[in-house]
């Protein structure tokens, strides 16, 4: 069996109180992209799951040991993935793994929701991957329509950034949100994605409030988010925590024009939904 982990990409991302479990509020918009991790699932004499260039245990295998532990009968599985998700790259490629991972016992192991939450904020928005409306610290997910068609360009930026650095100086710059101001927030972001639009018409709602904790700890951020700037894209973003840039464009041949006037090597271009 051949499976798809789509990468996700934060639309926007609007950061909350801290919480006392240490995690913080967040409302943010996650839409998958039509790049991801192809993943080949065969019969094994044991459990095994391989991921070339990423060290020690990772999502995937976690993951897989989840089911058996909820008691997925299914016989032993060799899961091998191709890394095409940067790794470390704000683009939940690894959360993208484990989510496919639970996918191959849907129907077979109760509540998946719950052992996806145990894994990561955010593999529960990843079982089914679509354009959803997350809340919480990436529990609570709504799905909401496929919105029009739109392409990206992605910018990596190399070596990857570490989440938990990110949030502890936002918490330093004292960046952050009201709980009444996320729940406007979220109403406004259900009514313009709800109706099925391209996120570039609602492109004043398009933020992220990581922007500047992480651009703090990589100035290059700023660089990639001026280039795509000047290359026309009309919306420019961090994903996630970082340190991925992205532009959004209403076409792939735009965002293949774009990008060939970039002239970096680390530019990915892809169309925005799960294939």
């Amino acid at each position: 069996m051949r499976v798809h982990a789509p990468a996700k990409l934060n639309l926007c991302l609007y950061l909350g109180p801290r919480r006392e479990d240490g995690l913080h509020e967040l409302c943010s918009l996650f839409e998958p992209l039509a790049l991801g991790d192809p993943i080949e699932v065969t019969e094994a004499e044991r459990d095994e799951v391989l991921c070339a260039g990423v060290e020690g245990e990772n999502l995937a295998a976690r993951a897989l040991a989840a089911l058996r532990q909820r008691g997925w009968q299914s016989p032993p599985l060799r899961i091998e993935i191709e890394k095409r998700i940067p790794v470390a790259a704000g683009l939940g490629g690894g959360s993208a793994d484990a989510a496919a991972v639970l996918r191959l016992a849907r129907g077979e192991v109760e509540d998946p929701e719950e052992i996806a939450a145990g894994l990561g904020a955010d593999v529960p928005s990843q079982l089914v991957p679509c354009l959803a409306l997350v809340q919480g610290a990436g529990e609570r997910v709504e799905r909401l329509p496929e919105p029009a068609p739109h392409a990206v360009v992605l910018l990596p930026g190399g070596a990857g950034l570490s989440t938990a650095e990110v949030f502890a100086e936002a918490d330093r710059l004292g960046l952050g949100r009201g709980a009444a101001d996320l729940d406007r927030l979220a109403e406004e972001l259900r009514a313009a994605a709800g109706a099925g639009s391209s996120p570039l018409d609602y492109g004043e709602l398009l933020v992220n409030d990581l922007e500047p904790a992480a651009s703090s700890l990589r100035p290059e951020i700023g660089e990639a988010l001026d280039a795509l700037r000047a290359a026309g894209a009309p919306r420019v973003l961090l994903t996630g925590s970082g340190p991925t840039a992205f532009g959004l464009f209403e076409s792939l041949a735009e965002a293949r024009a774009a990008a060939a006037g970039l002239e970096r090597d680390d530019a990915i271009v892809c169309e925005a939904g799960a294939p």
